[in-house]
């Protein structure tokens, strides 16, 4: 983590620096195909609807395709099936706002996955390309989360690095500052750390959550191939993220609650606060904080306590 053993800030040293985005990868993936993601995302959209969701007869086995066919959701969105073949084929250039919000309510998206769809079937057209620079994290802002002295609080950016956090975010998940700076990445530590198991006692939902997050950033970064990468390394390495990958879920994960194992505390029912920085659009604080009054509120104040000593990580945990 960013913060030293001995109590020093989130300032991160010159030999742990975040991951420059120039840094090589090795065996870096060429960027993901933007029409190969459109038209899986919109074939597997199509095919979690029934056709009785969409007040349509349900013609039981006569129908050869999982969810609505083509042309039942051009004549429902009000487009013509060669149009909506065309898109969902990765070839609708130049497709209207109008049209894909029509697609997006026949296909009843969520508003986060509405956004995806726009993002991947209109792309910003930017004039060059921007240098590839260093994700960096204001001074005030490691200095406002060193004032967090009882919430545990980081910033992540872009493919869910972690990119600054505070010591209760060390006493809580770990001291991310021992790691190699490209493995403080959430998608790494959940799907590549046997460890970070046992730190969420419903793994599965925080790994659901945390693919639904980097396929809203391949969205915005399809061209990314750093990204690429890293989604080519843990679909090798895990088939539990492959096969997250594969089902083009996408969520917006604001806030919400968790349930976080600790090693000396237990078990902590945690709320969790996501907020976009104005600065930088592809940065977020999340901060967790505990109910007041309630049992995790008194052992997330140990657990800052304890979060002054490094060596209560090599603690065994409590029996259950």
């Amino acid at each position: 983590m960013d913060e030293q053993p001995d109590g020093g800030s989130t300032a991160p040293r010159e030999d742990t620096a975040p991951q420059s985005e120039t840094d090589p990868l090795p065996e870096a993936d060429p960027p993901l195909d933007r029409r190969a993601e459109l038209s899986e995302f919109l074939r597997s959209r199509r095919a979690r609807l029934k056709p009785e969701d969409v007040g349509l007869p349900d013609v039981g086995r006569y129908r050869r395709v999982p969810g609505l066919r083509r042309e039942e959701l051009a004549q429902l969105a009000g487009v013509s099936v060669a149009y909506y073949t065309r898109l969902e084929q990765g070839r609708g250039q130049g497709v209207s706002s109008e049209v894909l919000d029509a697609i997006a309510r026949t296909l009843r998206l969520t508003a986060a996955e509405h956004a995806h769809l726009t993002h991947l079937a209109q792309p910003k057209r930017h004039r060059r390309k921007p240098a590839a620079r260093t994700q960096q994290v204001r001074s005030s802002l490691r200095q406002l989360l060193d004032s967090l002295t009882g919430v545990p609080a980081y910033v992540i950016g872009r493919r869910l690095d972690i990119l600054a956090w505070n010591r209760m975010a060390t006493a809580l998940f770990g001291d991310w500052g021992a790691l190699p700076p490209r493995e403080r990445n959430w998608a790494r530590l959940v799907f590549l750390r046997p460890d970070y198991r046992e730190v969420f006692a419903e793994w599965e939902t925080k790994a659901s959550d945390t693919v639904s997050q980097l396929r809203m950033d391949a969205g915005y970064h399809v061209d990314d191939a750093q990204l690429a990468a890293l989604v080519g390394e843990l679909s090798m390495k895990s088939d539990v993220f492959r096969r997250l990958w594969a089902a083009h879920d996408v969520k917006d994960r604001g806030h919400g609650v968790k349930r976080i194992r600790h090693p000396v505390a237990g078990e902590l029912t945690l709320s969790f606060e996501t907020f976009a920085l104005p600065h930088d659009p592809h940065q977020f604080l999340v901060t967790y904080h505990a109910e007041p009054g309630s049992p995790s509120e008194e052992a997330l104040r140990l657990v800052g306590s304890w979060g002054a000593d490094p060596s209560y990580l090599d603690t065994p945990a409590p029996p259950s």
